[in-house]
């Protein structure tokens, strides 16, 4: 079995494949402050709700965009699987050219996220994840890294309404019936996921104005089917495409 890892500022998310088959995924909040022993017997925990055996794990590959969690992360999995983790960063076989000014700079789940949507999709193709940060990434009918934009996520753009704006309540990120809202709820529920879909559908025109022709667009992380049903342009959700990026950079780098 192989363990794989998406760390992302707000959660971190694991699944545990036989082959190319996902026998099991968790969703867990990041914390910088959990010790690689605690992380440990949590996830084993885990393990054993669903009848998995650590001892059956041979691998282990991490996606990271939290750096202080890293050496926490890695110790646990020594310590507690007996493996080398892959860690995804500079030198690791992706099969994909970044075209990024510095390909140093671009986040390793949007790497992971462009090489599972070219592999499954195939190309011109547009990712969208909603995660901490709401990202896009372009990838050419080549199967090329073009670049992407990023903004702010939309639990940040709820948070910053809820702390900013001394009236304004924190709110359940849910659709409302109307887009003119009766009262405050609604009508920040308004704003924020027609608001998002609007960013959303704008953001793709322009993407595959500059591509050339029509791109696929596939939409991840926690809150794309909120977006998606709003949205005229994305076409597919797959809530487990990180996770496959991150089993097929395995595949690729196994040896």
């Amino acid at each position: 079995m192989v363990l794989v890892f998406d760390i992302g500022n707000t959660n971190i998310v694991l699944g545990v494949y036989r082959g190319r088959e996902l026998l099991a995924h968790w969703r867990l909040s990041t914390n910088r402050q959990q010790t690689a022993d605690e992380y440990g017997i949590l996830i084993k925990t885990l393990f054993n709700c669903e009848g998995l055996a650590a001892k059956d794990v041979k691998a282990m590959v991490i996606s990271s965009v939290v750096p202080p969690l890293m050496d926490n992360i890695e110790q646990m999995a020594r310590k507690f699987f007996g493996v080398e983790p892959l860690l995804i960063g500079p030198g690791i076989k992706t099969g994909m050219k970044i075209m990024y000014d510095n390909p140093k700079d671009v986040g390793a789940d949007r790497i992971v996220n462009a090489v599972a949507a070219f592999a499954k999709y195939g190309g011109p193709a547009v990712v969208v994840d909603f995660g901490t940060a709401t990202t896009f990434c372009a990838v050419s009918a080549a199967g090329d890294y073009l670049g992407g934009a990023i903004v702010p996520g939309i639990r940040i753009a709820a948070e910053a309404l809820f702390q900013r704006a001394a009236k304004l309540p924190r709110i359940e990120l849910a659709k409302p019936q109307t887009a003119i809202g009766r009262n405050t709820v609604t009508s920040m529920q308004s704003g924020i996921v027609f608001g998002y879909a609007g960013l959303v559908d704008s953001m793709v025109r322009r993407f595959r104005a500059e591509m050339g022709g029509e791109a696929y667009v596939v939409a991840t992380g926690a809150l794309a089917e909120l977006i998606a049903d709003e949205a005229e342009t994305i076409q597919t959700v797959d809530p487990f495409l990180t996770l496959e990026g991150l089993r097929l950079l395995y595949e690729r780098n196994r040896e």
